[in-house]
């Protein structure tokens, strides 16, 4: 914080602007801020289903319970599919990634940690959901009650941050927003200003002549 010049202050201005300064550095009231004390919180579960695997990875059986598990679990956007593997056997990963494509997700690198033991002969399939509450909203609590102090109501900040959380595609954001893969497509990115470019003006080709004699009449 920057010290205010204090010269050619006379003492009771210089009394109330160190009292501004301590004041602001002590930090206002919270019942005064502007910030919300509801702040959207961001959770994750890992589910598992546990499938037999063999050389040729996962048979059609063990791929049709999986697609059916996907299907209870309502895989959606923003859900993370990982495998644990002990065998590590790429016919299985190939297997689960084929069923997670028809959900338009990808397969993770590396699985989060889940209780258990995973023997050889069998590989996990594990769903990390992340979900985003306010906890704590609506608050009425100083709704009804008188308000001396001109505070901030106890609900505030429910509607927008609750709004938020309910929409964001991808919970994950909130915490640490959305990361780029640093790759350009040219093709893409120029199309629309070589479409301006190549577009003739719209008066290129002269004005359309209306009638105005009521049809010959």
């Amino acid at each position: 914080m920057s010290k205010p010049s204090i010269r050619a202050v006379s003492g009771s201005a210089l009394a109330l602007a160190l009292g501004l300064v301590l004041a602001g550095c002590s930090g206002m009231p919270r019942d005064k801020q502007l910030e919300s004390v509801h702040q959207p919180v961001v959770e994750r579960a890992n589910y598992t289903l546990d499938v037999t695997t063999g050389p040729g990875g996962l048979s059609l059986p063990e791929q049709r319970r999986l697609s059916g598990w996907f299907e209870a679990m309502d895989l959606r956007y923003g859900d993370r599919i990982s495998i644990d593997d002990p065998l590590a056997n790429g016919a299985t990963r190939a297997a689960v990634e084929a069923v997670a494509a028809r959900y338009s997700l990808l397969v993770d690198a590396e699985p989060p940690v889940t209780p258990g033991y995973v023997n050889a002969g069998t590989a996990r399939i594990i769903v990390s959901r992340t979900i985003a509450t306010v906890p704590g909203c609506p608050d009425w609590e100083t709704i009804s009650s008188s308000n001396p102090r001109n505070a901030t109501s106890s609900n505030y900040g429910c509607a927008v941050n609750g709004n938020l959380a309910a929409m964001v595609a991808d919970p994950e954001h909130l915490v640490r927003g959305a990361r780029g893969t640093g790759e350009t497509v040219v093709m893409s990115s120029t199309k629309a200003i070589e479409t301006y470019r190549s577009t003739a003006p719209t008066g290129a080709a002269g004005l359309t002549k209306n009638s105005t004699d009521g049809g010959g009449k």
